[in-house]
């Protein structure tokens, strides 16, 4: 299966998150900040990036915009996860560069169904 980056701050949703794509049968690599987020996509290439969007220093969507804008990254889709659930969070995540967006609490069928489609379409 492919091999998937998780940028989660909470411990509590990235072990979550680990579980739900490991059952599915993927690789699945951390990341605890976007900063550190930049360095993994770049160091290890993974095939899809899930990211949260409320993290300290750098957020979600400014790291998404610098993933999804870098030549050796912007290959790599991203799909935000977060607890920010308006019209204008998911309409901002997608003009930062997102595939998708996911709100939290993550749906299992959801979440494997999104990220096989783009897995599928990439």
């Amino acid at each position: 299966m492919a091999r998937i980056l998780v940028v989660e701050d909470s411990p509590t949703d990235q072990h979550q998150l680990v579980n739900l794509l490991q059952k599915a049968g993927h690789e699945v690599i951390t990341a605890n900040s976007g900063e550190e987020a930049l360095k993994m996509a770049g160091f290890e290439k993974p095939d899809l990036i899930l990211m949260d969007v409320v993290m300290p220093g750098m957020n979600g969507f400014q790291a998404t915009r610098q993933l999804t804008r870098a030549p050796d990254t912007r290959h790599i889709p991203v799909v935000i996860v977060s607890t920010k659930n308006q019209d204008t969070d998911k309409v901002w995540g997608e003009r930062q560069g997102a595939r998708a967006y996911i709100t939290k609490p993550v749906v299992e069928k959801t979440l494997i169904s999104t990220v096989d489609q783009i897995l599928s379409a990439a």
